[in-house]
């Protein structure tokens, strides 16, 4: 049985901090007078210098920063960020930022479809599927006249398809209010999809709109700035960045620096100086006024990180079933995981059956059908955001019944050769390819 290890983009890293349902963290929250001392979480265990500790599966070495840090109170002095310094960002940016094509327009329509590709998904990554979408769909008419079959398919790949719906979604609601894209960011929250980042960062870069982002590297630049160590989530942390960001956008504002640029040179700074693992201290614009390199032999220590947990792993069934000459593909169900994407049909093995049995099972369920598993022909495993599949296929014959859609949105008896017309989770396409012969 061949068998692949097949993971997508979506393994973390990403170029921007936003759900896909564009629930991001929420900035209507009253602010607090000052930076008012909240107590942190428990300190860290103190360890000794040098001392060695084993931390997510890695032996890590404690330096006395490291062992001290985290007990200390919070700096409650303002952060400092003047006209400056800011001229000195805008200036590493401009030398040193990123070719990318998203940055080349103000056209608002493409800004926005980026921002929606960036959304968990890194920069390079989203290169070619950006190009790959607005080839065919070059205008926000033409995305809303497209059936959602079709945008699926230019978006295969990507992952997290909720943004290709919801994208769809405000395409088609922007088209039936008139055609014009919103020009605030709180117009823009108003479609589906777009978060408060997401609304922010294309008011800023496409209208010029004095708003902050705060995406998952600005986040890290400005809790590196004020040596933050509380949890970067919290309410409390939250509230504190969002007043340093719109305190920066407004000393921007009064040096003359555009705000999309401000936004843009921020991300970049955290996607390559200032990132999670690593930090060029040395070429950083902000090296004078970083508290975290002031006090910390190593700034990767902030902002503080969540334990990480082991990822649940579920074994999926698929049957493979063919008549006349076509396989038969499902559709899943809209509102759901990889909603609208075709997959070979089947669903998750329970505890203390067999795989076989549970390919049975879901085809029976989903289907209306009793079927025959025969031999094993496919064996791949994927890894998404939240948790692990071990996809097995099985060459099945249907013995009685008619296919019905009883847990699926649709199916169809597809010729081999058209099933490269339909949007496939990934997983499923690496069946597919193991099927034609084109992976051993």
């Amino acid at each position: 049985v061949p068998d692949r290890l097949h993971c997508g983009s979506n393994d973390g890293g990403f170029d921007r901090g936003e759900f896909v349902d564009g629930s991001e963290t929420s900035r209507g929250v009253p602010p607090l007078r000052g930076d008012a001392h909240v107590p942190v979480d428990p300190p860290l265990s103190p360890h000794k210098a040098g001392e060695k500790k084993r931390c997510n599966n890695r032996l890590i070495a404690y330096s006395r920063s490291h062992s001290l840090f985290f007990n200390r109170k919070p700096a409650r002095s303002p952060l400092t960020i003047t006209e400056a310094s800011l001229r000195r960002l805008i200036r590493w940016y401009q030398r040193n930022h990123r070719d990318l094509p998203w940055r080349k327009t103000r056209d608002p329509y493409r800004i926005w479809v980026s921002e929606i590709l960036l959304q968990q998904t890194r920069a390079l990554t989203v290169k070619s599927y950006y190009t790959r979408f607005l080839r065919s769909f070059p205008t926000v008419s033409a995305l809303a006249a497209a059936p959602l079959s079709a945008v699926l398919k230019a978006w295969e790949g990507c992952g997290y398809y909720a943004r290709a719906r919801n994208l769809h979604r405000a395409a088609r609601q922007v088209v039936a209010e008139g055609g014009r894209i919103p020009h605030s960011a709180a117009e823009l929250r108003k479609l589906p999809g777009i978060g408060p980042y997401t609304a922010a960062a294309i008011a800023s870069i496409a209208y010029g709109e004095s708003v902050a982002v705060l995406d998952g590297n600005v986040e890290r630049v400005l809790i590196r700035l004020l040596s933050e160590r509380r949890r970067q989530k919290t309410p409390v942390v939250q509230r504190r960045l969002c007043r340093v960001a719109d305190s920066i956008m407004e000393t921007a504002r009064r040096a003359g620096i555009s705000p999309g640029e401000l936004n843009q040179a921020l991300m970049e700074l955290g996607a390559l100086v200032c990132t999670p693992r690593r930090a060029d201290c040395a070429v950083c614009p902000f090296k004078v006024e970083c508290r975290a390199r002031q006090s910390l032999d190593d700034v990767t220590m902030l902002p503080r990180r969540t334990p990480s947990r082991e990822l649940p792993h579920y074994d999926i069934g698929a049957a493979i079933l063919r008549k006349n000459g076509r396989i038969l593909i499902t559709q899943r169900p809209l509102d759901g995981l990889l909603g609208g994407l075709w997959e070979f049909p089947g669903g998750k093995q329970r505890t203390g059956e067999s795989l076989e049995e549970c390919v049975a099972r879901e085809i029976r369920e989903e289907l209306g059908i009793e079927i025959t598993v025969a031999e094993q022909v496919a064996r791949v495993r994927h890894a998404y955001s939240h948790f692990r599949i071990t996809l097995h296929a099985f060459e099945c014959r249907q013995r009685s019944g008619r296919v019905k859609k009883i847990g699926v949105a649709d199916f169809c008896w597809v010729k081999p050769e058209e099933l490269k017309r339909f949007a496939f989770p990934k997983a499923d396409r690496v069946v597919l390819e193991i099927l034609e012969g084109k992976k051993s």
